[in-house]
């Protein structure tokens, strides 16, 4: 990764595991620190399915309280969670 980020569902909980900790962070999404990230990702689902119609995204944003503590933000090491939105 290069300055981007990315949203992680995992829905297995081995995720955080799989990963390398030396080149990325992972966040949870559900915290006061990350709430700028919860309201976007919940606006990139709605997006999503208001283009596509999917009905995995209509399941997440049906009961997305449950499903956003399942969701990692995936960062470089060298970004700063408060400028990347």
């Amino acid at each position: 990764m290069t300055g981007g980020f990315a949203y992680v569902l995992d829905m297995e909980g081995d995720f955080f595991d799989r990963c390398n900790h030396e080149l990325i962070d992972l966040n949870r999404i559900s915290s006061e620190q990350t709430e700028g990230h919860r309201i976007h990702l919940q606006q990139v689902l709605e997006t999503h399915v208001d283009k596509t119609g999917s009905a995995w995204g209509q399941t997440i944003l049906a009961d997305f309280e449950h499903y956003v503590r399942k969701f990692y933000l995936v960062k470089p090491k060298a970004a700063n969670i408060a400028s990347l939105l």
